[in-house]
């Protein structure tokens, strides 16, 4: 139960409790960087086609072209599988792209309510350490002045109203009248922290209430934002499995020239093996370009320390953490509050993890456009934002290493230019990143 709670409280990767609610649901094809991750059960969205036809074989193809109405049915038939693959992959980019804003929208939220629970704590404690303070200065006054000449008499004077002669109550009155009104001051300061430390103790319990349930309804739209993610690569790669070989198949039968169909086929196949180098040959240019910047030491950028951490861009800090001045264009204004570090390689330069662990997120996400999170577990994670499109360079529930190359930076979301935007997590919430990396030995 124990360790339930803690990872509910991380906000880092699913609970327990959501991983075994994900069990129970269908396949999830996260094929967003060439993995694929199954779970089992009923999904929320459907992974296979929502035609489910099966698709025409090239045999089918010719056999059509010897008969108009069987070729005219077949023309129909693969128009129609065409159009709904289409229709797939729209629908369910529009479906991922409306959840991952969603997604952006809670985790935003989560954020400024943990932070606006901090801020209210740390003003109760403020306001109790002012109110002992206060308190003992009082306690401070009237020991001195019992030492500059009070007694019991005096003090039982001052509270009871007891005389035992004129001349000496009037002599006791004047040093009391000192002591209550340099007493009162501080007596009174000590009142106003103590009830100030109470009313921010009491926001800040509320915040934090406030704060939990924000961090579950995050946590869930980043399931659920996944989930869509996932759906629509399947779409996405079912498109580009079949629909070069409907187009050729639809060209064939419409042709009324000597071609033939095993010329449209070998066309096909011979796109598909082009298609795989330019594929091949672009992770390999990837990978280079990580290496060389991991040797020459640009920045330090992937670099791991003696902590088992590492620097996640070779780029310089374009902007720190905390309050800023926000920024518009016609599109979008940048936050006041900026929880993250952004560093600024180049376009396409390697984004390295920061640490060890399992990413948990792979996907869009609202304005922060294609986005990871690292699971470094104990209630540590770690997210990298504005990645390039076709970018990932991992996939969801991978595990990486320190300085492991994982994606591309690019200028995806709410971005004036090509960055990284790096954040760090304890227990969900973001901190300073400049801080938490300097534990571990990385200083930017």
């Amino acid at each position: 139960m124990e360790l339930e709670s803690s990872a509910e409280e991380c906000g880092c990767a699913p609970t327990p409790r959501e991983r075994r609610a994900l069990s129970r649901r269908s396949a999830l094809g996260i094929g967003i960087a060439g993995g694929l991750l199954l779970f089992g059960g009923a999904s929320a969205f459907s992974l296979a086609p929502a035609f489910a036809e099966s698709y025409p074989s090239w045999d089918d193809v010719q056999n059509a072209k010897a008969n108009e109405a069987a070729k005219s049915r077949e023309v129909t038939r693969i128009e129609g599988l065409i159009r709904d693959l289409t229709a797939e992959v729209e629908r369910t980019q529009a479906e991922a792209q409306r959840l991952s804003d969603e997604f952006y929208v809670a985790q935003q939220a989560y954020f400024d309510a943990a932070k606006r629970a901090d801020d209210l704590q740390a003003q109760a404690d403020e306001q109790a350490a002012a109110a002992d303070e206060a308190a003992q200065k009082a306690g401070r006054v009237a020991a001195q002045l019992y030492r500059d000449g009070g007694d019991d008499t005096a003090m039982q004077l001052f509270f009871s109203g007891s005389a035992v002669g004129a001349d000496e109550l009037l002599a006791r009155l004047g040093t009391m009248d000192k002591l209550l009104e340099r007493n009162q001051t501080v007596y009174d300061d000590a009142v106003r922290a103590r009830d100030a430390a109470q009313s921010y103790s009491d926001q800040a319990v509320q915040a934090r209430n406030e704060r939990d349930r924000l961090q579950q309804e995050a946590e869930q739209k980043m399931i659920a934002a996944q989930e869509a993610a996932a759906a629509a690569q399947v779409a996405l790669d079912n498109q580009t499995t079949h629909l070069g070989n409907l187009q050729a198949q639809l060209a064939a039968l419409k042709d009324e020239t000597a071609k033939t169909v095993a010329g449209y086929q070998a066309g096909v196949e011979a796109e598909r093996k082009a298609r795989e180098e330019r594929e091949r040959k672009a992770r390999e240019e990837a990978e280079r370009i990580a290496r060389e910047q991991a040797a020459n030491g640009g920045g330090n950028g992937g670099a791991v320390t003696g902590g088992g951490w590492a620097r996640p861009s070779s780029g310089y800090v374009s902007s720190g953490y905390g309050a800023r001045s926000s920024v518009c264009n016609a599109n979008y204004c940048s936050s006041s509050f900026h929880y993250g570090y952004d560093f600024a390689p180049g376009c396409g330069a390697a984004i390295y993890a920061a640490g060890a662990g399992r990413v948990v997120y792979v996907g869009r996400n609202g304005g922060y456009g294609n986005y990871i999170k690292i699971d470094h577990g104990g209630g540590i994670g770690t997210g990298y934002a504005h990645i390039v499109d076709g970018g990932f360079w991992v996939s969801y529930g991978q595990q990486v290493s320190a300085g492991q190359a994982i994606a591309a930076t690019g200028n995806t979301g709410n971005s004036f230019g090509c960055h990284l935007h790096f954040e760090t997590y304890v227990n969900g919430a973001a901190v300073n990143p400049s801080g938490f990396m300097a534990a571990r030995g990385v200083y930017f």
